[in-house]
């Protein structure tokens, strides 16, 4: 039987480990682990890679989130706009500052926020007014990017800042355009898993705002002016260190080839299950990163168990949305307040999606999936 990895960074590694190796030994050579050359070369690269001309790196994706949102001064009495379909991190960031998420619907065909669902939610929170509506973080859920032709106009008619929490979809466009500029800020993950990842944690912001580009520096080193023990504002301890960045130096040079391999696959897959499950619809002009690869189906358990019984890898990408999470139901509306998102949680499935998945494990993956689903 073939092997078949959900995520397979030791096929990556057999690939590029020496190079990595050597950019880890040359920071051992020079010793600046915080803040080397390494960093501010990465910082140049991705600016060159999606066309931001602003880029700050940090320890994280979430603290990148949270970063961008103190820079806009975002805090107590303040509502963010944010999908009720994503990971905690989207959330977790608005309520570490005392601002409050407020929970939106997906579009049912491509995962991410529903641009009605959001225009209701504003005027819901404005008409209540309880709290000030500040900012959105619009997610590009599994590497796809998120309706910004409608998002943006919205936002700067509405006043509010949009933020594209891009951890999933580094690598992905729309049109000409790449993420990294569709949205006035844009944060990413480097999460080993993710199709830009490091060794450990790391993230970025993207912005074409110098201003806003020299508070992310600030805030990142907690709140640093213009000497080290200089503090003008409150801020993080969130510096990408040196190591993550050479890592990340030498995957970038791969990396457009590891999206074209990626797509390959989503098509692929699609070829395969179109009909038998409902496969990821992509916009017209924009292409995902294809971070993972989601089918939905009323035969998930069947699906799932036939890979279980296959040794098959598999995941669900949520298993609940977030107003049903202990921890946000404060938050919500309640049961059936954003039933696209809540049915999403009951139908999806996650195949293994990575640039090394070999022809013998695409038709394995499928072939499974299909005999689930016709049984």
């Amino acid at each position: 039987m073939v092997k078949v990895e959900m995520v397979d960074l030791k096929a990556q590694m057999a690939s590029i480990g020496e190079q990595i190796s050597a950019r880890i030994a040359d920071v051992l050579a020079h010793g600046q682990f915080i803040m080397g050359p390494e960093v501010v070369e990465l910082e140049e690269a991705l600016s060159q890679f999606c066309g931001a001309p602003h880029t700050v790196t940090c320890g994280n994706g979430t603290d990148a989130l949270q970063i961008a949102l103190m820079a806009d001064g975002i805090g107590p009495g303040d509502a963010v706009f944010v999908p009720g379909f994503t990971f905690t991190a989207t959330a977790e960031a608005v309520l570490v500052l005392g601002a409050r998420p407020v929970f939106c619907d997906i579009d049912p065909a491509t995962f991410n926020l529903d641009p009605e669902s959001l225009k209701d939610a504003v005027d819901r929170v404005r008409k209540e007014g309880k709290l000030i509506p500040r900012a959105v973080i619009s997610v590009d859920l599994f590497g796809l990017p998120g309706d910004y032709a409608r998002l943006v106009p919205y936002c700067d008619q509405e006043g509010l800042l949009l933020i594209a929490d891009s951890a999933q979809a580094f690598g992905a466009a729309q049109g000409h355009r790449n993420v990294g500029v569709l949205a006035p800020v844009t944060t990413t993950s480097f999460f080993p898993a993710k199709p830009l990842g490091c060794f450990g944690d790391g993230g970025a912001l993207f912005t074409d705002d110098a201003q806003r580009a020299r508070l992310y520096q600030s805030l990142r080193a907690h709140g640093k002016g213009d000497e080290k023990y200089d503090i003008v504002r409150v801020g993080l301890n969130s510096r990408l260190d040196t190591i993550q960045a050479a890592i990340l130096l030498e995957k970038l040079k791969i990396f457009q080839g590891e999206i074209d391999a990626r797509r390959r696959i989503a098509h692929a897959y699609t070829e395969r299950l179109r009909g038998h499950v409902i496969t990821p619809e992509i916009p017209t002009g924009t292409n995902s990163v294809w971070a993972q690869y989601s089918i939905r189906s009323d035969r998930r358990d069947a699906i799932m168990a036939a890979f279980r019984h296959k040794g098959l890898p598999f995941a669900i990408y949520y298993p609940r949305p977030m107003h049903h999470q202990t921890a946000y139901r404060e938050f919500g509306l309640g049961e059936g307040s954003l039933p696209i998102s809540e049915n999403t949680s009951e139908t999806i499935l996650s195949l293994p999606m990575h640039p090394y998945l070999s022809d013998r494990a695409i038709n394995a993956v499928c072939e499974t999936v299909l005999a689930a689903v016709q049984a």
